[in-house]
């Protein structure tokens, strides 16, 4: 029992909403599509490294290994004229993983389950109109400007009375702003954004556990190969997140960058696959990893 206690932080920390939010990199979150377009994604993503650990453990050589099958379904519509969409994203997780103690004690856990679920809602709210397909032919996107909110439900498996948990059982708001220019068959974009956490009441039983904002920024170079296939090169920074057990500091704050790319393709009209990977770039408090992930969508109109 004394090594799962040990080890139950770092996967803790790892499963901030299956994976810390700010750690993804999203191209295209804010670029325009028709009125009442519909996917259905399947996909699966691998991260391993040493996701998200908290010095203050003094863990050493920590290897974490992250499978998330994720099912998600998008659709578009208008808000006030402007396009929007929305998104929602039910992950299940696998984690398996060791480090050692400063002792050289090796510690192991291997633990499956239903993740946390995020709902997105983004709205474009200048250079994007909600246009219906038809009109959507003629329109060519020069500068857009958008916001968004994902909200991150406590729905993943966690029993106060275990050690280890997928759930985070608590709460999480990101507030998001972006920015989308098209240069001729280039775009550029940059994102922002800032996720909040509710407590933990019930962290290894009755501790109260408590994470400061996260904040993050995105720049993505987008190059649109031929209708519907696409790459881009993605980079991010990231910091804050210092948690506190009942009032008391327990982790450092993160501050560190991620790159990455993402190629996608039309199958035929309605199925296309998407392929991404990530590494990072700086790490000074943990989330040195490395992830690949595949999807697979489906689309149909209203």
């Amino acid at each position: 029992m004394k090594n799962y206690k040990t080890i139950l932080p770092i996967l803790f920390i790892i499963l901030l909403s299956s994976k810390l939010s700010a750690q993804s990199l999203e191209p295209r979150l804010y670029s325009n599509a028709p009125l009442g377009i519909n996917f259905l994604v399947a996909g699966y993503n691998y991260s391993s490294g040493a996701l998200a650990t908290d010095p203050a453990l003094e863990l050493q050589n920590p290897e974490i290994n992250l499978h998330v099958g994720f099912l998600a379904y998008v659709t578009t519509y208008g808000l006030f004229g402007k396009s929007a969409k929305f998104n929602l994203v039910v992950p299940t997780v696998n984690i398996d993983g060791s480090a050692k103690t400063s002792t050289g004690e090796l510690l192991t856990k291997d633990v499956t389950g239903l993740g946390d679920i995020k709902a997105k809602v983004s709205v474009n709210f200048y250079g994007s109109p909600a246009l219906s397909m038809k009109n959507f032919r003629n329109y060519k996107q020069d500068l857009i400007i958008g916001t968004s909110l994902e909200v991150t439900a406590p729905t993943g498996r966690y029993e106060k009375e275990k050690i280890i948990n997928i759930g985070t059982n608590r709460w999480a708001a990101k507030i998001g702003v972006g920015a989308s220019k098209s240069l001729g068959k280039f775009a550029v974009e940059f994102l922002a954004d800032a996720e909040f956490y509710t407590a933990n009441d019930t962290f290894k039983t009755d501790i109260k556990r408590e994470q400061e904002p996260v904040y993050s920024t995105q720049t993505h170079l987008i190059y649109n190969i031929q209708k519907g296939m696409w790459c881009a090169l993605n980079a991010n920074y990231y910091w804050g997140g210092v948690t506190k057990e009942n009032g008391v500091k327990s982790s450092e704050s993160f501050e560190n960058s991620r790159y990455g790319f993402v190629f996608a393709m039309p199958i035929n009209k309605q199925h296309s696959i998407k392929l991404n990977g990530s590494s990072g770039i700086s790490t000074r408090t943990g989330t040195d990893f490395d992830s690949i992930a595949i999807a697979w969508q489906y689309r149909w109109f209203d």
